[in-house]
Formats: C-alpha cells, sequence, structure tokens
C-alpha cells in the first residue's frame, strides 16, 4: 500500500471531531476507517479552547488508527464558521504566447490578478482560502469554462474569493499541529458538504445545499455547474437543545437527549395529549412535559434558520428560484418533519443529503452529520495549485511554531515538518 493512495480527511465541527480515512480505488475510493468524539473546544465553528480541541483531535486519530492501520499524520482539513466570507473578484490579463493560445499560465496569471483586489491592509486580520474561477471570458467571448487551449488576445476570469479570518485560522492551525498532524490542504466547510452530498445534474439547475451543524449552518449555492454563493450562519443545532433546555428548566445533556428521542419539527403533527416522562430520559429529573410544546420550540429555531437561509438567497435572487432545491445535510438534518417544513418555508423542493458512497467499511458515513468529511475525502479540487490558499502571514508564524512543539507519536523530528509545512505554503505563494 502506497502512503500516496491514502487520503485523510479531518473535520473538526463545533460538537464533534471526525476523520476518515480511505484508499484510493478504482473509480473512486475505499474505507479503511473511521472514528468521532465530542469537541468542546469550539463556538460556532471558532476555536476556544486549544487544549480541548486537541484532545479531541488526539481521541479521534487514536480511534481510526487503530481501526485502520493507517497513522493519522497528515490531512485534508475543513475551514469553518460565521468568520468565512465570499466576494466577487475579476482579473485581467494579455495572453502570453504571440499566437494567442490560452495556455495554464495564462490562466494562474489572471487569478493572480483576480487576488489582487485584496486590500494589502485587510491582511493581518483575513486570508485567501480559495480562488474558485467562475468563468472565463476571451475577447468577445464570455461564459467559457476552460480557456487552455482557445485563441485570442485579452483574457478575464470572474472568480469568488472565499476569506477567513487569520487569528482563527491560526488558533485551529496550532490544534492540528499539536495533534501531529501535517495540513495536505484546506476546503471550506459549505464546499465540502457540496462535494459529498451533491451531483453535477443538480449543480446544472441550480441546488442549494444547507448543512445543519451544531454551532453553524453552512450554506452553498450553485447554478450551471458553478458555485454561485456560500455563507455560513451562527446558528445551528445547538440553539434548538439551549433553547428546550430553558423551557424545561433542566440541563443540557436532559435537552439534547430529549430532542433526539422526541423531537419534531412539525408541531401540528404531534398530538396534544402524548407526554413525555422526564424520569426514564434521567433519574434526577421527575415530572412531565407535553411532546407538542418541544416540538413547537423545535419548529420555532427552525423557522428562524430557514428564514436566514432564505435572506441569502434573496441576495443573490434565488428564493424559489432553484429547480434542484434545497438539500439538507448536517447532524441536525436529521429531525423528523424538516423536509416538509423547509418546502414550506422556503417554497422549494427538498430532501436529506446523504454522503456520497464509498467502498468498504463505510456503513457508518451513511450519515448527513458525515457529509464535510467524506466530502474532503473526495473533492476533486484539492490539488494544491488550484486552492488558491494564501501563505501571507503564516509561513514565519509556523516556521517558528513547528520548532516548539514534537509531534503527537514522538517519532519524527519536528524540523522535518516545518520543511514540509514550508514547501506546501511555498506553493500558494505568487
Amino acid at each position: 500500500m502506497r502512503r500516496n493512495d491514502i487520503k485523510i480527511g479531518l473535520d473538526i465541527g463545533s460538537s464533534q471531531v471526525r476523520i476518515v480515512v480511505a484508499m484510493r480505488d478504482e473509480g473512486g475510493f475505499r474505507v479503511l476507517g473511521s472514528g468521532k468524539t465530542s469537541c468542546s473546544g469550539l463556538r460556532k465553528g471558532i476555536v476556544v479552547s486549544i487544549e480541548e480541541t486537541t484532545n479531541a483531535i488526539n481521541k479521534a486519530a487514536e480511534i481510526v488508527e487503530k481501526i485502520s492501520g493507517i497513522p493519522i499524520d497528515r490531512a485534508v482539513v475543513n475551514i469553518g464558521g460565521s468568520h468565512l466570507r465570499v466576494q466577487p473578484a475579476r482579473g485581467v490579463v494579455s495572453v502570453s504566447k504571440p499566437d494567442g493560445d490560452v495556455e495554464y499560465k495564462d490562466v494562474e496569471r489572471a487569478l493572480s490578478a483576480a487576488q489582487a483586489i485584496f486590500p494589502p491592509e485587510m491582511s493581518a486580520n483575513r486570508e485567501i482560502i480559495h480562488i474558485i474561477p467562475r468563468s472565463f471570458t476571451l475577447d468577445n467571448q464570455s461564459d467559457i469554462r476552460d480557456p487552455v487551449g482557445m485563441n485570442g488576445m485579452r483574457l478575464e476570469v470572474d472568480a469568488l474569493i472565499v476569506t477567513g479570518s487569520t487569528p482563527y485560522n491560526r488558533n485551529l492551525g496550532k490544534c492540528i499541529a499539536q495533534a501531529g498532524i501535517e495540513i495536505e490542504s484546506i476546503m471550506a466547510s459549505p464546499l465540502a458538504s457540496a462535494e459529498s452530498v451533491l451531483n453535477r445534474r443538480q449543480k446544472e439547475l441550480g441546488v442549494a445545499v444547507v448543512d445543519i451543524g451544531s454551532g453553524t449552518t453552512n450554506l452553498a449555492v450553485f447554478e450551471e455547474d458553478q458555485l454561485l454563493h456560500m455563507a455560513s450562519l451562527p446558528i445551528g443545532s445547538s440553539h434548538i437543545t439551549n433553547d428546550i433546555a430553558i423551557g424545561l428548566k433542566t440541563s443540557i445533556e436532559v435537552a439534547e437527549k430529549v430532542k433526539l428521542e422526541y423531537g419534531s419539527t412539525i408541531s401540528k403533527d404531534v398530538s396534544s395529549k402524548k407526554e413525555i416522562n422526564l424520569s426514564r430520559i434521567s433519574k434526577s429529573e421527575e415530572g412531565t412535559v407535553k411532546a407538542k410544546e418541544i416540538s413547537e420550540i423545535i419548529e420555532a429555531r427552525m423557522e428562524e434558520i430557514l428564514h436566514l437561509i432564505n435572506k441569502e438567497l434573496k441576495k443573490i435572487k434565488r428564493d424559489g428560484m432553484l429547480p434542484a432545491g434545497i438539500v439538507l445535510t448536517g447532524g441536525g438534518a436529521k429531525l423528523p418533519g424538516l423536509v416538509d417544513l423547509t418546502k414550506k418555508e422556503l417554497n422549494l423542493p427538498a430532501q436529506i443529503g446523504f454522503p456520497v458512497r464509498l467502498g468498504g467499511v463505510s456503513d457508518a458515513l451513511e450519515d448527513p452529520a458525515f457529509a464535510v468529511v467524506t466530502g474532503l475525502i473526495v473533492a476533486e479540487n484539492q490539488e494544491k495549485e488550484d486552492s488558491g490558499r494564501s501563505a501571507s502571514g503564516f509561513f514565519d508564524w509556523f516556521n517558528g511554531f513547528f520548532q516548539k512543539i514534537g509531534k503527537r507519536s514522538g517519532g519524527s523530528d519536528a524540523s522535518q515538518s516545518v520543511e514540509k509545512i514550508k514547501e506546501w505554503f511555498k506553493t500558494f505563494l505568487p
């Protein structure tokens, strides 16, 4: 088994860390192992405790290493949280060859020109995560998907720039580094979810994937097989749990069990006579509560989340205008009745999105909560030269940081890790 044939996805979420190890196989990937563990070191996708986050990564890695026999020493990693921003950009260059034939380097120059709109004064606080080309214009011909090999004199790219908060990303980088894992490449969480649960026809027609996580809800909208819009909202399924805890005057743990065992997003479908005996959920609780009241709490919060999604769709004039509708995924998508509520609130078709089927030991991955980590494995646009990752501000920090820490396994020299990280970041320098 060659190491280059192994791909590891690391999804660091607000409530859980998930890791999947897969091996390249004919026509796809075969899962060798997967694991998850609880994580209390993040809030709304942002690290609030480096120690707790690092411990959670270590625990998940140990689980997967025992199952797969593969060391978790490098991974494709997600970046999420409400600090993610998307903005359009355009770059224009002259075709370099005298005969006008467009080469790959011309496309790279056009993307670099688009990246140049990123204000230098913002570089200390924000960094570019992706530059995603949507279409190209060559002289007077527009809506070109791949201009390489075509002939013209003036090449223009219409792109989307995805940026993130540099301090937040540095803290996440610290956690990953302290767990002894090298970052092979990175991907914004909304895009990873889309790679896992959407097919090309849906992207062509017009579709939105809504990933309801614990602390955030991610949105990615596609049309004509191109990313149209992306957003990360600072609200998720944990807010429903908090609402139930307040309503019942009980603990978060009890509220979570009530939500999972008795929750529904359509209150009118719940009998007003049905009662929940809290003592059966926890010995420390007593009394009963109406199941309909719980459903009303859940329904109100989910309506709020869907209202925010609709506001994002209105920004791009796609509210009620996506033929392939809404694909719901993430742990929060499993609440009963959510599909019907989504159809009603957004006036669009809706369905639950399950991660793409992988070979091997993958039964545990047939869960909407594994959409992001599965997307990190299968994404076709993870090649370094296509990621548009900016190294500004990170290079010197990683250099000093890796010299201060040891690998989790203790078997590799830290200076070697520094050089590997340096070489990887160099590929993104202009």
